[in-house]
This record gives C-alpha cells, sequence and structure tokens, in this order.
C-alpha cells in the first residue's frame, strides 16, 4: 500500500509541477511542453529525484492514448473553413511532404551515423514527422496570428501526418527484423488499408455521433466524458481492424465540433483540461524515460540530423509540396520553419525498442536530442519568424471571455466580457449606447463589473478598467472589440498593415480617385509589359474582387496582398466563411 501511495503522490507532484513551471512559459519564451520535459527529466536517472523508470511499454500505451486525446481535442477546435483553405496542401503535405523528408533525411542519416540504409531510414521515419502536440499548442497558444491559409495548412497537416509517419517507422522495423519477408506491394496495401479505414471510420462515427448527441440529454459535465470515451473507443477499434486510429479520432472530433449544439456547449472547456493534462502527462513521462547523460554522449549526432532537417529536408518537401498551390515563397519558409518535432517522434522511438533491433537506444536517445532542438529552436521563433516571413496579420484583441449559452436545442446566446483599454473609444460612453451604435436587436449589456462590484446605471459612463459583458445572437464580437482597445495603436498597426483606406469589394478600380491620372497615363501600360493596352484598360472595368481573385489564382485569405502597380496594393482585410471578400484596404507604398 505504501508503494502504491509512493507512486500516486509522485506522480502527482511531478504534474503539480509540471503546471505551475507553465507559469515561466511566457516569461522566458520557452515553450511549455518543453518544461514538461525538463520537469520528467529533473525527477528521472540523472536528475534531483533520481527515479528510474525504464517501462517502455508503459510509455508506449501512455504515448498513444495522450496522443489520442490530443489529437480529439483538436479535431474538435477544426473549423470547416480550415479545409476550405488548407485541406489539399496539408494531405500532400502529409503524404508526399512526410515521405520526401524521410528519403533525404534517411540518405544523409545512413552517411553520417554509417549503418546500414535500413537503420538510417528508419531514423528519419522516426523524426519525419510534425507533432500536433506542439503544432496545437505553439499556434493557438502563442499569441500570433497568422493568415488562415498557412495556419489551417499547419494545423491540418500536424492532425493528418501521423498515419504514414506511423506506417513507414513499422514497417522498416519489420524491414529491419525480417528483410526477407517485406515486399513494396505488400507496403502499399497497407498504406492504403491504414488510411482507407481511417477515412472510412472517422467520417463514419463522427457522423453518428454528431447526430446522437443532440438526442441525449446528460448533467453538463457528462458530455466531454461521452465525447471522450467514444473518440477513444474509434480510435482502439480503427486500429484492431487494421486503420490508422489517429486519423480517426481526428476526423471525428472535426465532424463533432463543426455541429454545435446544446449538448455540447461546455464540451470544449472540459476537453481543453483533457488535452492539457494529456500533454503533461505524456512529457513528463517521456521525460522519465530519456537518460539525459545518454542522450549528451549522441549530442553531435542530434545537432547535424536537426540542423539538416530544418535547414534542407524540410524545406525541399515542403517546397514541392505546396508550391503547386499557389502559396507564395514567404508562406512556404515560414511552413518549412514550423515542422515541429515533439512526442510523436519519440513515441515512434520507443516502437524499436520495444521490438529488439540493434541500434535502437541510440536512435531513441538522437530522436530525443532532434525534438528538444526543434522545440528550442523552432518553438522559440515562431513569433520572430511569422514577422520575418510576413504572415503575421494585425488584430485587435479578442474578448476576455466567452460563454455559449443554449436557451433551447436550436438556440443560443453568447456572453462576451471586453475591458475598457487606455485611449478607447468606449471611454466616457454608456455601454448600452455602443449596442445601440452596432446592432440593438442582437445585442444587449449583461453586466458591467467595476472594482469587483457590479455597477450600471442609466448615467453610467465607461472608465478604463472597467469589465462589460454582452449578451449577443450575431456576430458581433470583433466590432466591440474595436471600440473598446485602445484606439491609437490598433488603427496604427492596422493602417500599417491595411493602409489608409477601406474599400467595398463591388466598387470599380476605374471609379477610385487615385487612379484617374495613371489610367490616363501611358507610363501604366508600360509597366504592364505583359499585358496589352487593351487588357490593360479592361484591368480598371474590374472590380476590385474580381481584379484580386484573377491575380491570386488561389482562394483568398485576410492578409493576402495584390499589387496593382508599383506604387498601390490591395491587401484583403475580412473574408467570409464561403471565401467571399467583404473588406479590402488599400495601401500606397513608399
Amino acid at each position: 500500500m505504501d508503494t502504491l501511495n509512493i507512486i500516486y503522490l509522485v506522480g502527482a507532484l511531478l504534474i503539480f509541477a509540471s503546471i505551475m513551471a507553465s507559469t515561466l512559459s511566457a516569461r522566458l519564451g520557452v515553450p511549455l511542453l518543453l518544461l514538461f520535459l525538463i520537469v520528467g527529466m529533473l525527477a528521472g536517472e540523472d536528475g534531483i529525484l533520481g527515479i528510474e523508470f525504464a517501462q517502455y511499454g508503459i510509455a508506449n500505451f501512455v504515448g498513444q492514448a495522450a496522443l489520442a486525446c490530443i489529437l480529439l481535442d483538436g479535431g474538435l477546435r477544426t473549423s470547416f473553413k480550415s479545409f476550405r483553405v488548407g485541406l489539399k496542401p496539408a494531405i500532400t503535405l502529409a503524404t508526399w511532404g512526410v515521405l520526401a523528408t524521410v528519403m533525404i533525411l534517411g540518405v544523409f542519416v545512413t552517411w553520417l551515423l554509417d549503418v546500414d540504409w535500413r537503420l538510417g531510414l528508419l531514423m528519419a521515419a522516426i523524426v519525419g514527422s510534425t507533432d500536433a502536440a506542439a503544432v496545437f499548442s505553439l499556434l493557438r497558444n502563442g499569441g500570433v496570428k497568422l493568415n488562415d491559409r498557412v495556419q489551417a495548412t499547419l494545423e491540418l497537416e500536424s492532425g493528418a501526418n501521423d498515419p504514414l509517419a506511423i506506417l513507414l517507422v513499422t514497417g522498416l522495423i519489420a524491414l529491419n527484423v525480417d528483410p526477407a519477408g517485406q515486399t513494396i506491394l505488400g507496403f502499399l496495401g497497407l498504406l492504403l488499408q491504414q488510411l482507407g479505414f481511417g477515412l472510412g471510420m472517422g467520417l463514419l462515427f463522427g457522423y453518428l455521433l454528431a447526430r446522437l448527441l443532440p438526442k441525449i440529454h446528460l448533467a453538463e459535465g457528462m458530455y466531454a466524458i461521452l465525447i471522450m470515451s467514444a473518440g477513444l473507443a474509434v480510435f482502439a477499434a480503427t486500429n484492431l481492424i487494421g486503420g490508422s486510429g489517429f486519423l480517426a479520432i481526428y476526423l471525428t472530433g472535426v465532424l463533432i465540433g463543426n455541429h454545435k449544439v446544446r449538448s455540447t456547449e461546455h464540451v470544449m472547456r472540459v476537453m481543453d483540461s483533457f488535452a492539457w493534462l494529456s500533454q503533461a502527462v505524456l512529457f513528463v513521462v517521456l521525460g522519465l524515460l530519456v537518460t539525459p547523460s545518454h542522450v549528451i554522449d549522441v549530442w553531435y549526432y542530434s545537432v547535424a540530423i536537426a540542423a539538416f532537417m530544418i535547414f534542407i529536408a524540410r524545406p525541399i518537401a515542403v517546397y514541392t509540396s505546396v508550391k503547386p498551390f499557389k502559396f507564395k515563397d514567404r508562406e512556404i519558409g515560414f511552413i518549412s520553419w514550423v515542422g515541429l518535432r515533439g512526442a510523436v517522434p519519440i513515441t515512434l522511438a520507443i516502437l524499436p525498442v520495444m521490438a529488439g533491433i540493434d541500434g535502437a537506444f541510440m536512435l531513441f536517445d538522437i530522436a530525443f536530442g532532434v525534438v528538444v532542438l526543434s522545440l528550442i529552436l523552432q518553438g522559440t521563433t515562431i513569433p520572430f519568424m511569422a514577422n520575418l516571413f510576413k504572415v503575421r496579420i494585425p488584430s485587435n484583441k479578442d474578448p476576455e471571455e466567452e460563454h455559449e449559452v443554449w436557451v433551447s436545442d436550436k438556440a443560443s446566446i453568447t456572453l462576451y466580457e471586453f475591458e475598457v483599454k487606455s485611449g478607447a473609444f468606449a471611454i466616457d460612453r454608456h455601454p448600452m449606447s455602443i449596442s445601440k451604435r452596432i446592432s440593438p436587436d442582437e445585442i444587449s449589456v449583461f453586466a458591467l463589473v467595476r472594482r469587483q462590484h457590479i455597477v450600471v446605471d442609466e448615467n453610467t459612463k465607461l472608465k478604463c478598467g472597467d469589465r462589460v459583458w454582452y449578451a449577443m445572437t450575431g456576430n458581433h464580437a470583433t466590432q466591440i472589440a474595436k471600440i473598446f482597445n485602445d484606439t491609437t495603436l490598433d488603427h496604427k498597426a492596422m493602417d500599417d498593415f491595411y493602409g489608409d483606406w477601406l474599400l467595398s469589394p463591388s466598387v470599380k478600380l476605374g471609379d477610385l480617385p487615385f487612379f484617374t491620372g495613371i489610367m490616363a497615363s501611358e507610363s501604366l501600360v508600360d509597366k504592364l509589359k505583359s499585358k496589352s493596352e487593351d487588357s490593360a484598360k479592361s484591368m480598371w472595368d474590374q472590380t476590385v474582387a474580381e481584379y484580386i481573385n484573377d491575380s491570386l489564382e488561389i482562394k483568398p485569405v485576410s492578409g493576402d496582398t495584390v499589387d496593382i502597380n508599383d506604387e498601390w496594393s490591395l491587401v484583403i482585410k475580412e473574408v467570409d466563411d464561403k471565401g467571399k471578400l467583404r473588406t479590402i484596404g488599400l495601401k500606397h507604398l513608399e
């Protein structure tokens, strides 16, 4: 009994320490997942507590369950809008991108380690895919807003590339154990089986669960447990029939998350806790499993492999995958950089150890070093790289809090909390007057909190630091946020990015007064070398939306830029859920 209690105590303290360490993440600029790993290593064999943990089977069990939970939560938060702009390039990255990375990196690893090519390819396959836990965590909680095309591509890639990576590792383990028994045809058949069953099971049970949830009535906290248990059941069942459980549970989450009803009202917050707990447990266990002194012994291999992967293999794989989809070079550069490695490579590195392959422990130590380097180098530089590659877009701060309250099975009201910032337009105005300016029928004041007290009457005027709760039935949160934020800072950032003028998509270019003189000048025709004079004139007859769509040759997202000439450009500010342009900025290039 004492042994069991000691295990409970140590385990709880490790998780507690991991969560407390998270408060340092933002201050130090260190990815939270790396802190979880450090807590595990400090408690491990070479650490302070000196816990000897070499249970690779248990670690694999924990890893599989945790990754399934993380993918389910990621799927629940993936909007169908992401599929509109990022599905095709993400699928290409999750298939050809992984395969290209493994082939290129495999050649390098075989030369570097001076091992048999089968073992070199196995090492490359272990670190060949990006990690959903790392990507979801750093992109969604990193405080950086990317353009939708890049964000969707990265998230969908990380959620969909695990099947091929796992299959490659499994097949290469078999190739190392029994080379004569493996064939290319058998490998391709297994790949189709994994993807086919994973896709089918995910879509089928995701659809069924999305239709089932509105028909059942449970206590509020039970819905998340129901979804979690159902998702894990789909994961396990898909694995049992030879499919990809990771792909299946991710798609199940996508279908449930995009079918919002009363029964899923409280699910997101609970699932967020499940996902964070899974990440904390997973990375602490993996930190316990590794022996830091062994990782240090092969640090030069880890550095060389990480550098080659980040600066050569990944960029080649990404460029050949997404360039056909008309991505800009700066977008390709950023996607290449955010090839984050995390729990998946370490979990996959456990499999060769369990299979008893010669050199497996070395592969595990190298993979761990590669993951740590990836989290440090790539994870800490995402904001800087987003600015460098110009894929970051400015935005007004989101509401401080958001709560959805379902008043019937099909109708809901959302409560939003906004804080009055210094210099905001809302200062000295009544909160009701603000709602009337936008949509009096769909927005009403719910509460005003000042110095921990609710105070609102007909004479109330907003002050800096006040927190106002609005109840809304429409999508007006962005407009309210603009009024409550510092207008001076926000407007400057917006003007620098989108330009000083906002245009309607339906206005014709030729009707804009800025171009009256330019249209008549012959210099414009000279600059448009690839167009005849007639085609140059027809450009001015196009609406802003027509000109942008013709020029982009790709589905537009906020932040896309189209040049008119050397002095002027159009910058997309708002796009609706169907991909239709709503607001465009006109920017003068200095």
